[in-house]
Parts: structure tokens; sequence; C-alpha cells
């Protein structure tokens, strides 16, 4: 798992007994952490689950028998030269201070900042991780986690999480509404429930995105499908968790995409399923300072929407209503927002 990029891992090996070192992996896979450090003689612990099991042989650190870093413990100022050592010699540095000082911290990401190596900073808090994380802005490289006992693996989720970006929404009026004809549509079937409100966006335009509702609202003819999104047809985009956009015809099982709320909260799920089938079709199309925009839905009851004042189906939609938008300026080239001038129509 990783914060806007940093490397997180979870820390079992510096725990005395085996039980515990037991819990906290077992703690730390439930909770979706894919690289976890175990002590060198606790192999068995592999069988709790699949993930990179960093294993810790003194203060190296191997991963499939190579070594791939360091730690060092640094108690006193002159012990950063241990530290500075191993630049360019190791890909990973992992920082174990027993009280840190955030000038030592800065002094150390300044220096490794255009080396090979990265500078890894164990927490032991989440304060602590959100600190190293900022410090000089950018920050370390990464943050072990090296939680007391598996009960506190808990706390750090907003830090796994990271800080979602707030999606602007704009509300714009609906200036056409047209049948045509069938085409190819996607649902995305993600693995969470998604909730009344908060759906995906999607557009025929990359710089005008639909806030697509999911299926959360049960129907007169169709149960609650919570965690599904029918969210258009295959040529369009649709904003992916890293905030790029992907073409609906495009996303697979295991990706990521983006999930965003009316209020423009946004977070990160995954795909289980995409489903392609052929349906019916409808254009909704909207003005937004002084240009027309459009996406293309299937023509079906159960597709909703998002307005400032709830969510409507589009077959209730009427011509000068409100939904709710994504806009942006420029276009994109491979999913990259770019400051170029491209039309799209």
């Amino acid at each position: 798992m990783s914060e806007k990029g940093k490397t997180i891992w979870v820390r079992s090996d510096h725990l005395p007994s085996y039980e515990e070192r037991k819990k906290i992996v077992s703690t730390a896979l439930e909770s979706g952490y894919s690289t976890i450090m175990i002590k060198f003689e606790d192999k068995e612990l592999k069988r709790l689950g699949r993930f990179e099991a960093v294993e810790v042989s003194g203060n190296d650190l191997f991963l499939e028998g190579e070594r791939i870093g360091a730690i060092v413990a640094i108690d006193r100022p002159e012990d950063l030269a241990k530290a500075s050592a191993l630049k360019g010699i190791v890909a990973n540095v992992l920082i174990a201070a027993n009280d840190w000082k955030i000038i030592p911290l800065e002094n150390l990401i300044a220096e490794f900042q255009r080396s090979k190596t990265r500078i890894l900073a164990g927490a032991a808090t989440p304060e602590d991780a959100k600190v190293f994380s900022k410090t000089l802005e950018v920050g370390v490289d990464g943050i072990v986690i090296e939680p007391k006992d598996a009960s506190v693996i808990k706390d750090f989720k907003d830090l796994t999480e990271g800080e979602r970006p707030k999606i602007g929404l704009t509300a714009v009026k609906v200036t056409r509404i047209s049948p045509v004809n069938v085409g190819d549509r996607v649902c995305l079937d993600t693995c969470s429930l998604l909730r009344i409100g908060e759906g995906m966006l999607v557009g025929s335009q990359s710089n005008c995105l639909f806030l697509i509702q999911s299926e959360a609202m049960e129907s007169e003819y169709v149960a609650a499908r919570p965690f599904r999104v029918n969210a258009g047809a295959v040529h369009a985009y649709v904003l992916t968790a890293d905030g790029k956009t992907k073409y609906l015809s495009e996303v697979k099982s295991g990706e990521e995409v983006m999930a965003v709320d009316t209020e423009g909260n946004s977070r990160s799920v995954v795909i289980g399923r995409s489903k392609i089938e052929v349906r019916p079709l409808l254009l909704v199309e909207v003005e937004a300072d002084g240009k027309k925009f459009s996406t293309i839905l299937q023509n079906a009851e159960t597709i909703r929407l998002c307005t400032p004042i709830g969510a409507v189906s589009i077959s209730e939609l009427k011509v000068g209503q409100e939904v709710l938008v994504r806009l942006e300026q420029g276009g994109r080239h491979f999913g990259h927002a770019i400051k170029e001038t491209i039309m799209e129509r």
C-alpha cells in the first residue's frame, strides 16, 4: 500500500514473541498491507497469506534472498554518518530512532534526494507518520509502521488511504436528451459497497465528466446493486484512482477507479468485474461555459445522474434540469491532463 506514491511497510520483527509477530502479520494482511517485515527465522509466517516478505537478518533487509536494504539505528547525531555511508550502496535505508528530531531527518532527506537510495522512516504512531511524510514538503520515500501491538494497525488507516483529493463539481443544465440506437455499454462492478449519492465520473469528453450514481437505490423492477455503476458506452472516459482517465472499454478486474460523491469526496475502489453488453443507448448533453458536452448511457431507468438535490433517473431527466459534472481545462493524452487545445465533440 502507498500514500501518494510513498512506500508503506508494516514491521513485525521488532516484537519479542513469535505470537505477537504472527498477530501483526495476520492483522496487516487483513488491513490490506502487501509488504511486511518479518524475522529471518519466521519464514513460516509467509503461509498466512500472499505478501512481500522483507526478511530481517541483523540489520540487513532481504527480499527473496536478495539484499534490498539496511536498518540504521540513530540514537545520537553522530549516527547519521552510518546512514550517509549507505547512500548509493543499498536500495533502502530504514531509519530507526527512539527520539526523532525533525532537523536530522531533514538533513537525510536533502542528502538522499538525488540518490538511488530511498529513505524509509519507522513510525510508531500515525502522527509521526504524517510528520515524516511532509518533512521538507517532499517527505521521506516511505513509512514503516512499527506497531507496539496488532491493535494499533487500524489507527494508520487514514495514512494508508492517503489524502484523497476533493473533486470540484459544477451544476450545469441539460440541453438535450436523445435516444441513439444500440451499442456496447459497460457496467463496472466494484469490490466496495457504494452509497447513495456516490458514483463515478464518466463522459464523452475528458474535460467534462458526469457524476453517474451507483445502483445503490432500489427500483420498482430491480433490487439495489450498490457495488455497480452502469457507466455508459465503451468509448467514454472514466476517472481513475490516480487522477488519470481511461476508456471504459479498457477497465479490467483488479484496477482502481475513483468513486466520488455529490460533495466531491473521493476514494479509490477496486474493480471486480467489467461487463460489456449490447444495450439501447441515450445521449445526454449539457452546456457549460458556452460549450456543449455529452455522455452516452444505457437507456434504462436504473441509471441515475447526480444533481445538486439528489439523483435522478435518466427516464425522468428533463431538459433544463441541472446535473453535476467535473470540468477541467485542456485535454488528455493517454489519460494524462495536458495543456493543449483539444476538441472532442
